[in-house]
């Protein structure tokens, strides 16, 4: 059975940190890509960052880069996000996901691409 589970998230103030975690199993971590997502209320869903285990290269949300950094711990099966500087419109429900298909630039961010998801994690960032 393939489950997502993040964890990680939480009430911060403006200019704070969190780091999340997303701990996979079911399938071979090493073929996949793991997308971090977000859903603030009356939103779309956004693609935040996206790591590749298949060919190391990671992605960014133009909004995040700079302060949000992705990596992938293959003998822990998780993938980290770590939030600076947070700010109150990175408020949202944080979401995991993976696909086995690959991705690339143009791809990494679609929902669409990812056939696998997490239940989410609550990220608040007050003012």
């Amino acid at each position: 059975e393939v489950q997502l589970v993040e964890s990680g998230g939480g009430l911060v103030q403006a200019g704070g940190s969190l780091r999340l975690s997303c701990v996979v199993s079911g399938f071979s971590f090493d073929d996949h890509a793991i997308g971090w997502f977000r859903q603030a209320p009356g939103k779309e869903r956004e693609g935040v960052s996206c790591v590749s285990n298949i060919d190391g290269r990671t992605y960014y949300a133009d909004s995040v880069k700079g302060r949000f950094t992705i990596s992938s711990d293959t003998a822990k099966n998780t993938v980290y996000l770590q939030m600076n500087d947070l700010k109150p419109e990175d408020t949202a429900v944080y979401y995991c996901a993976a696909t086995p298909y690959g991705t690339d630039s143009y791809r990494w961010s679609e929902p669409d691409e990812y056939p696998y998801w997490g239940q989410g994690t609550q990220v608040t960032v007050s003012a």
